[in-house]
Order: structure tokens, then C-alpha cells, then sequence
């Protein structure tokens, strides 16, 4: 099995519960947060909808600099609505799923660099991006979106096994 293949069985089990997620969010509760220093439940589901996205980019490119010292930085997408984050959820993961199929082995190898200011961040092979940056990004994100959840008393869906909620 091709290494992208595998990448899209798990990126398409991690999707369905991920959308279960964003799609409870409150749009009433977009601005709350639960500590000063955390991101806001919508701006949360904001970056959780937007990863996938950076997955293409990292599969196309072989670099992507958040600062451009020739140009404008990179400006994260706001929440608008819970419709709106659905929408861009739903057009990454098309989006990464149809770039992975066209990525073969020999490019999945090869590396992938995040800079920011021409200063290197990060660099490893796409595989490793895709599983870190991307897909373990996501997991974490998505963990605390759950916890954002929890505390508005959302009832949580299934995620790896029964919840509060569902058992």
C-alpha cells in the first residue's frame, strides 16, 4: 500500500469525528475561552478547519514561510460562522485527500520546510509532517475543543470509545 493511502484511511476516520466536534459548536459561545491566554471557541474551530488545508500546501510546496520578509505574514482565518467552519472543514479534507492521492512514495519522502522570516522552523520529510503537523495538530486541537465543549455542558459525541454522554 502506497504510504499516502494509509495516510487517507486514518485522515478520513479522524475527519468523521473531528466534523462531529466542529458541527456542536455553539455559535452564541464563539467568543468564550477558557483561560485569557487560550484561543476563543470559535477562533479554536477556526484552526481546527484550516489544518487540512496547510496538509495540501505541505504536500504541493516545498516550503511554506508564515512571514514573508518580502511580503505580507500569514493571517489565520477567523471564525464567522459555525456553517462557514463546516464549509472549510469539509473543502480540506477533499482538498487533502485528493493531494494525497496524487502523492507518490518518492515525494512523501522527501522534506518540507516551515519558515518564518526565511528562518527555518521546522523540516522533515512530508510523512512526518503529515502525521505531526497535520493529523496529530488536529487530534490535539480537537481534544481541546472537546474540553471547550465539556465546560459550555455540550454533550460530547463518541470520539475513541464512549463518552459521558453516549455510554
Amino acid at each position: 500500500m502506497p504510504i499516502a493511502q494509509g495516510m487517507i484511511n486514518e485522515l478520513t476516520h479522524e475527519a468523521a469525528t473531528t466534523r462531529a466536534l466542529l458541527a456542536l459548536v455553539p455559535e452564541g459561545d464563539a467568543d468564550w475561552k477558557p483561560h485569557p491566554k487560550s484561543y476563543s471557541m470559535g477562533d479554536l474551530a477556526a484552526h481546527i478547519a484550516n489544518i487540512f488545508h496547510w496538509g495540501v500546501s505541505s504536500l504541493e510546496a516545498g516550503e511554506f514561510d508564515m512571514a514573508p520578509v518580502d511580503g505580507p505574514a500569514w493571517v489565520p482565518p477567523r471564525f464567522e460562522s459555525r456553517d462557514g467552519v463546516m464549509a472549510r472543514f469539509d473543502g480540506g479534507v477533499a482538498a487533502v485527500r485528493a493531494a494525497l492521492g496524487r502523492t507518490s512514495d518518492e515525494a512523501m519522502m522527501a522534506e518540507w520546510r516551515l519558515l518564518k522570516g526565511g528562518e527555518v522552523m521546522m523540516a522533515m520529510p512530508r510523512v512526518a509532517v503529515m502525521r505531526t503537523f497535520i493529523l496529530n495538530h488536529l487530534i490535539h486541537h480537537r481534544g481541546q475543543l472537546s474540553v471547550y465543549l465539556r465546560l459550555r455542558d455540550v454533550p460530547l459525541p463518541s470520539i475513541y470509545g464512549p463518552t459521558a454522554d453516549t455510554a
